[in-house]
């Protein structure tokens, strides 16, 4: 059995910033981070466009990015939380620059900002169209440099382990498997932070990597944290549509915001035809408006049409876009980029209060995998890391402030657990399957919700019924996880 003081579940932006914060004044902690894929592997490198900030009073200001959040999210946020958030943004700003992060800045030296669907001013720091892979880079180098902190690579956490008492459930360390070595054990912790990410996974079109299969909200389901909201998903509007492709090419919102248009097939720009502001609207309001286009067109696709913009100035902005374009045989100069809707961002997921805490007693979440109250029904644009940065630094300063009054349990008991290896294509198959379900889901809800609570039941009996409950691999432990969150989502859909 390990021991650690304190166990983060993910390694993106989420749970690093959290373990640099922790780490920084805490010298003697022992912070373990654990990841199932390589530490790079996370959501928070695919993300291309940004962070939101106010950092210009001139031109900007806190209550009109307040005002934006709000007004995205369909009314349905936490004032006081977006207030937090967006008051803060600046200096967590700051603290990431100070370790090394580089946004691109303008011919005058003062930051490039841009803007996106859903903000009323130019506020979006970015680094070219990579900003995730570069606050990536700069965190892992960022914990390189605390001894106290470890990261484990291709562990993937099967369960948390908790204590009931009287009045309280308290987590109290998890279970894992150890990918490479099929090694199944348990890691005890003081406290323990959950960044696992999203689900985007459960369906047939998403950007999210194939990591993303809902762990997070899955395992603090299964001991008792409350969920709320996962009916709320985001669909990005403009992925590239590639129908082998998974995970689905994103094309940043920032493209857009650039003066890229959305066109149907005779090269309308039909999107105001729902929105006055056309493709700047929100993603939800842009994404359905692609949708309901599809529906009445029978096409699978539409397009992203950015022929008329400065080809030099648009390979300078989006290097990483033009440049994958142009290796499937597209060039942004030329061609119209077929586009589609793809599940992108899970807005609702673990409950937690404005310090990262769940409703299990030492056990935090972070990031994607947590539901904050800043983003409502809809997550507005370059708000998510943002939200991680902020929410790791009010966490770190929670659990410092505790953490010494935290006793480990004197034993666990053993894991019940054994390694299993199963037919992939198998799994794969179910998978498939789950993921047609939800994508149906998805456009047609009021058609189609009973029709699949009653699908995903019999995905769920056919589990039950031919793999063992205790023996694990990590593709049984996915599916199982995105099964779960799914059936969670139906039952939270109004």
């Amino acid at each position: 059995m390990k021991q650690t003081d304190v166990l983060v579940i993910g390694s993106g932006v989420a749970g690093l910033s959290f373990a640099v914060n922790l780490a920084k004044n805490n010298a003697n902690l022992k912070i373990t981070i654990v990841t199932k894929s390589s530490a790079e592997e996370t959501n928070t490198r695919y993300a291309q466009g940004g962070i939101a900030a106010v950092m210009n009073l001139e031109s900007d200001n806190f209550e009109q990015h307040i005002t934006d959040t709000i007004n995205a999210g369909g009314g349905l946020c936490d004032p006081a939380v977006v207030e937090m958030v967006v008051r803060q943004a600046p200096d967590r700003i700051r603290e990431i620059i100070e370790m090394g992060a580089n946004f691109d800045t303008n011919s005058s030296g003062k930051y490039d900002l841009g803007l996106e669907g859903g903000h009323s001013r130019n506020r979006i720091l970015h680094h070219k169209d990579c900003t995730g892979k570069e606050l990536e880079s700069v965190l892992l180098k960022a914990v390189s440099q605390y001894t106290n902190i470890t990261i484990a690579t291709h562990y993937t956490i099967i369960d948390l382990i908790v204590e009931k008492r009287e009045t309280s459930t308290v987590c109290v360390g998890a279970y894992y498997l150890n990918f490479k070595s099929k090694h199944i054990d348990a890691i005890q912790s003081k406290v323990t932070m959950i960044c696992s990410g999203g689900s985007g996974q459960i369906f047939k079109n998403t950007t999210n990597p194939e990591i993303a299969t809902g762990d997070g909200v899955a395992i603090a389901n299964r001991v008792g944290a409350t969920i709320k909201e996962l009916n709320y998903y985001q669909f990005h509007p403009t992925a590239l549509y590639e129908p082998k492709r998974n995970p689905s090419f994103l094309i940043s919102e920032a493209v857009r915001g650039y003066g890229a248009y959305i066109v149907n097939h005779q090269e309308e720009r039909f999107v105001f035809e729902y929105d006055s502001r056309g493709e700047l609207a929100t993603r939800d309001i842009v994404s359905h408006a692609i949708g309901s286009e599809l529906i009445k067109s029978g096409r699978a696709n539409v397009f992203l049409d950015c022929r008329h913009l400065d080809e030099n100035q648009f390979l300078k902005h989006f290097p990483s876009i033009t440049n994958y374009c142009k290796t499937i045989g597209l060039d942004p100069a030329k061609d119209l980029l077929p586009i589609v809707p793809a599940a992108h961002y899970q807005c609702g997921g673990i409950t937690v209060d404005k310090d990262g805490k769940t409703s299990i007693e030492n056990l935090y979440a972070n990031g994607e995998c947590a539901r904050t109250g800043l983003h409502g029904k809809n997550r507005l644009a370059s708000n998510s890391l943002l939200e991680a940065l902020v929410y790791a630094k009010q966490a770190a300063t929670d659990v410092a402030a505790k953490i010494a009054s935290i006793d480990y349990l004197p034993t666990l008991a053993n894991s019940y657990y054994h390694y299993d290896e199963v037919d992939t294509a198998v799994i794969n198959s179910l998978k498939t399957q789950l993921q047609n379900i939800m994508n149906t889901f998805y456009w047609n809800q009021d058609l189609y919700k009973q029709n699949t609570i009653d699908e995903l039941k019999k995905l769920h009996d056919q589990f039950v019924r031919d793999f063992t409950m205790h023996a694990v691999s990590t593709p049984v432990i996915e599916y199982k996880n995105m099964l779960l969150v799914a059936q969670l989502m139906l039952k939270q859909a109004v």
